[in-house]
């Protein structure tokens, strides 16, 4: 008996970690669909069409304990090889950086575009820094991206915030990225870099089932049918 309550007590944390990830997953998909669903105030759909990856950070917040820094997790999703269809999703933390439009909230929704292979490699590394080892630019707003600035053209990586139900475009400069072995841990039951999990195949865990079909709905195929990582 005394082995079996040791045992309970020992598989709690587990439950709680499987649960907030699931939630976490639940959260980004939400984020995601709410913003696609108002195509006047949200990101152009072409721009979504031609993303070699994603990333979404739902109630990113503001940390008191880093001086003028933020804090929160979120999933990164790539395409797969053939060009059709996202990856199952790796877990990412971002910290730190200027993230501009707060409108005095202290919870922010992030959204990132990674527009190209070079921009991928970088996102798929341990660590990256916005800025400074990969170009950002505020991502544009609307049906169409006829008014995209040069630096939106070039950028590697587009970047929006939501905060308080309003949707900008916001350059993220200084935050840094990184993968999170553990929260990877919690969804594939190993410590797997986002990379492994992103360029295997690998079937995606049932808690990410409504993000990758959100995904697939607004965008299953990439605007050039080509593998993020093979250009």
């Amino acid at each position: 008996m005394k082995m079996v309550i040791l045992a309970a007590l020992a598989l709690t944390p587990l439950v709680a970690m499987d649960k907030q990830s699931a939630k976490r997953l639940n959260e980004s998909a939400a984020v995601f669909s709410e913003v696609m669903t108002t195509p006047d105030k949200g990101i152009p759909k072409e721009l979504l069409e031609n993303a070699h990856c994603i990333v979404i950070v739902p109630g990113l917040k503001t940390a008191a304990f880093v001086l003028g820094g933020k804090y929160g997790k979120g999933y990164l999703s790539c395409r797969n090889k053939n060009g059709v269809g996202w990856s199952a999703p790796g877990t990412v933390r971002v910290e730190g950086g200027s993230f501009g439009f707060q409108i005095g909230g202290s919870e922010t929704d992030v959204i990132m575009l990674v527009m190209n292979a070079r921009g991928a490699e970088k996102l798929l590394s341990s660590k990256f820094t916005l800025g400074a080892e990969g170009s950002v630019a505020a991502g544009p707003i609307g049906r169409t991206v006829a008014a995209q600035t040069d630096a939106q053209m070039h950028a590697e990586i587009l970047s929006w915030s939501r905060s308080q139900g309003l949707f900008a475009g916001v350059a993220l400069e200084g935050a840094t990225l990184r993968q999170d072995l553990n929260d990877n841990a919690t969804l594939y039951g190993k410590k797997l870099e986002n990379r492994e999990i992103v360029t295997s195949g690998r079937h995606a865990p049932k808690a990410a089932a409504r993000l990758l079909s959100m995904l697939n709905k607004y965008s299953a195929r990439h605007g050039n049918t080509a593998s993020n990582l093979d250009r």
